[in-house]
């Protein structure tokens, strides 16, 4: 627990500096020799190329001084159902210290061969118990989007799934990462008059802004400030084979 004895808070009190004091009292819950797994779907697959999220969270707390591992879990078009049938292989056996959750788009995305929420629901809560049970702290990310349009009828459907990640995230005691949040945010900063795909190529996958907005969303779950958010960004402006901070 970080103190500050009585003279401190009232010379920062006398001088504005309180609110600086506080922020440097924040901590990364990361640390240095971790592992983080990232399981998920084709957008989680994708993350693990040089450019992808996962790489980008990876390249963000080393530019802090952080080196973490990351364990790539992500297969293009798995649902919950098969993220928790795999989750022992692939996430679980590597032993992670922290596990990122990214599982939604697909459930809805394919309609009759998706996942209704309840099922979701129940396949959500196993995914977590299972990997508290087993001691891997669990960061659980809200779905993005299908297609860069929040009013039509998937995105409409996927809103619900989203809901219940938020109300599990509290119910478990878990970081979350609420990247459908930034995504709708994002796109209303730019108007109505924007260009479409922002931040997707398809409308569902991520484009190298997308990535950054996702690692984003992680880095800052993760609890990195402004400050260290900045040092990831000017890291990720490198190439990917130059950039060591």
């Amino acid at each position: 627990m970080f103190k500050l004895g009585k003279m401190t808070v009232v010379a920062a009190l006398m001088t504005g500096s309180l609110g600086a004091i506080q922020a440097r009292a924040a901590e990364v819950v990361v640390k240095e020799g971790q592992k983080i797994a990232f399981l998920g779907d084709s957008i989680t697959a994708a993350g693990a190329r040089p450019d992808g999220y996962v790489k980008l969270v990876i390249r963000g707390l080393e530019a802090n001084g952080i080196k973490t591992t990351a364990v790539p879990a992500g297969i293009s078009g798995h649902k919950s159902n098969q993220m928790l049938a795999r989750l022992e292989r692939d996430v679980l056996a590597k032993k992670p210290d922290w596990m990122t959750l990214s599982c939604g788009v697909n459930d809805v995305w394919h309609g009759a061969r998706g996942v209704p929420l309840d099922q979701y629901q129940e396949n959500i809560t196993k995914i977590v118990t299972q990997c508290q049970a087993a001691g891997v702290k669990v960061m659980i990310l809200t779905s993005t989007m299908i297609g860069e349009d929040a009013s039509n009828a998937n995105n409409q459907k996927l809103a619900a799934y989203n809901a219940f990640l938020r109300k599990l995230a509290k119910e478990k005691n878990c970081l979350l990462a609420d990247l459908n949040a930034a995504m709708q945010a994002e796109l209303a900063k730019a108007g109505p008059n924007r260009k479409d795909k922002m931040l997707t190529r398809d409308g569902v996958h991520m484009n190298a802004a997308g990535n950054q907005m996702m690692a984003a969303g992680v880095l800052k779950a993760f609890g990195l400030d402004a400050e260290q958010l900045k040092k990831a960004r000017e890291n990720w402006a490198k190439p990917a084979k130059a950039a060591k901070p």
